[in-house]
């Protein structure tokens, strides 16, 4: 059972979030007192306290007689350790591929002796923004952000723009909001999925399906890789072919994946999957469905994460750069805090194809 937050909470988290977005400008006068009262319908009391509470945080100022201004005195580093602070949010922190590239950021900031904050989303937008308006309230110095939902339109943008009127340099990793000019480093995922169909159609396969995770940029990009290889090997584009999820459906996945083996049992032979994690849920689903792996099906992942490394079946797959990309994205902030100029505004790591047990030749039958 949720638990229902105070009145005065409420005020408090609506009013932060729009000094922390940007809504309500430093030295900007807020509603009254009155206006809150009628907004939120509570006591005067209530309102107070949550003023009082804001004031003491230093993102509220009283003037006697002339009402109540926003401070940025929630910025003040007093107190603090001097040494600067860089946050990192990531969508997720303990799986897959993400603690390799913590690792490479971390790395990279106790060479020149930098904090780390770090926040993760799970992919959530409204986790997002919780981890935003944190790293708003402690003042970091700079930012590393994986996007949530990336390719998705995000409520969040107006934070991004308080970073950036604040001066505060960020950069994304793994992908970045379309929206926003904003310099990020990404693996080349055109290129990883268009590399993994080739590799297919190079084995002989022509009844090529990809698995998709429809809401991340990574996802329509390596849609956009699979396509081009199928185009340029003049196969055809079947919709049938064609799996996708995203963040709230995830946890449907292998059932659904059930569903789609069993109706295309007859017609594919290979599967491009999103990453890793999608390609050795394939593998799991075929043994329960008794589809033989490769001779029956030729499955490629993609990113070379831990998981596949430590299968039972090594998993073809396709490189990430992981640690690497974490270094380079905090030596970028880094660089940024201390004035170099010209520093680079978009980074592509390209993959590599690593050869695993999961793809089959197939000869191809003389005419």
């Amino acid at each position: 059972m949720d638990c229902v937050k105070p009145k005065y909470q409420v005020i408090i988290d609506d009013i932060k979030s729009n000094i922390l977005s940007g809504t309500y400008k430093a030295s900007e006068q807020i509603p009254s007192e009155s206006a809150l009262q009628d907004s939120y319908n509570v006591s005067r009391q209530t309102v107070r306290k949550a003023i009082l509470e804001l004031s003491n945080e230093g993102f509220l100022r009283s003037e006697r007689g002339s009402g109540t201004y926003v401070s940025s005195q929630y910025r003040s580093r007093s107190g603090r350790e001097t040494k600067k602070t860089i946050g990192v949010i990531t969508t997720y922190i303990s799986d897959y591929i993400f603690p390799s590239i913590i690792r490479g950021i971390e790395s990279r900031l106790n060479e020149d002796n930098y904090s780390l904050l770090l926040a993760s989303t799970n992919n959530d937008i409204a986790q997002e923004k919780k981890a935003l308006e944190m790293m708003l309230s402690y003042g970091v110095d700079g930012l590393i952000i994986e996007p949530t939902r990336s390719n998705e339109y995000n409520p969040n943008i107006a934070y991004y723009l308080a970073f950036r009127e604040q001066e505060v340099p960020f950069a994304m990793i793994n992908a970045y909001y379309e929206e926003l000019e904003v310099p990020f480093f990404c693996l080349d995922d055109v290129q990883s999925s268009y590399l993994a169909t080739k590799e297919l159609i190079a084995k002989g396969h022509t009844q090529i399906g990809i698995i998709a995770k429809m809401d991340d940029l990574q996802g329509k990009y390596r849609m956009k890789g699979y396509i081009k290889a199928l185009g340029e090997a003049k196969l055809r584009f079947h919709s049938e072919h064609v799996l996708s999820f995203d963040t709230a459906t995830k946890s449907l996945l292998s059932a659904n994946l059930e569903g789609f083996l069993n109706d295309n049992r007859d017609g594919l032979t290979a599967l491009v999957c999103y990453n890793d994690e999608v390609g050795l849920e394939v593998v799991h689903v075929c043994r329960r469905l008794e589809i033989s792996i490769p001779d029956e099906l030729s499955v490629i992942g993609q990113d070379n994460s831990y998981i596949a490394k430590n299968a039972n079946i090594k998993l073809t797959t396709l490189t990430h750069p992981q640690e690497q990309m974490g270094r380079d994205a905090a030596d970028w902030v880094i660089k940024n805090l201390q004035g170099k100029k010209d520093l680079p505004t978009s980074t592509y790591y390209q993959p590599v194809l690593i050869e695993g047990e999961t793809v089959k030749e197939i000869q191809v039958k003389p005419s």
